[in-house]
């Protein structure tokens, strides 16, 4: 009774009742965050695939062979060179890449929370800086693409995890995984990955 269909993505399907006014839940708050985290999702899922394909591709020469989880575990091997070049950037240490994520990030999200609050703008739609583009769009247009969004970003919030569940079981890459899917069907699939990882686990 409380999803009403106004917000982008509301079907009504809310089991846990996060949404629900009378609860101890922050409906604005979850809004947003889901909206965030499926952007986020929806970067990590693009920069999880390209440089697997590119290292599979062209064959450069990228960390971990381009394999996502392999390229973080790279840093603590000799370092990373970026676009496999030592002369531009050569990161070894964890801790600064840490610091200046942290800044960064922190220095744009603070800008974002101020100048929605200024200027009374949604923080989630904010516009403006945030869509250089204009790719937004006006009323019905704009309704229309934050549909679109969140359905992405919920699938891709979905797929970031079986790329973790992959990892853990298969320890290839979502591309060499689903080259193996398709080689075999019936003999690699969630149900063969589910029973590698018991075994893996059991050793």
């Amino acid at each position: 009774s409380y999803l009403t269909g106004e917000h982008p993505g509301d079907y009504g399907f809310d089991p846990l009742g996060l949404a629900d006014p009378s609860g101890p839940g922050n409906f604005e708050r979850y809004r947003e965050a889901e909206v965030l985290h499926g952007r986020w999702a929806m970067l990590g899922i693009v920069g999880c695939l390209v440089p697997e394909l590119l290292a599979k591709v062209s064959g450069a020469p990228l960390p971990g062979e381009g394999v996502w989880f392999k390229a973080g575990a790279a840093l603590f091997d000799g370092g990373i060179d970026y676009m496999g070049n030592p002369g531009l950037i050569h990161a070894q240490s964890a801790a600064a890449i840490i610091f200046f994520q942290v800044v960064l990030m922190g220095a744009i999200e603070s800008y974002r929370w101020n100048m929605t609050k200024e200027q009374g703008l949604d923080r989630t739609y904010p516009g403006g800086p945030f869509d250089p583009m204009g790719m937004a769009g006006t009323g019905d247009e704009l309704a229309l693409r934050k549909v679109r969004e969140i359905k992405n970003g919920r699938l891709a919030m979905v797929s970031i995890v079986g790329y973790w569940a992959q990892a853990a079981s298969t320890h290839v890459g979502p591309l060499e995984n689903w080259a193996a899917h398709l080689a075999n069907p019936f003999g690699m699939n969630v149900m063969t990955d589910m029973a590698m990882f018991t075994v893996s686990s059991a050793k």
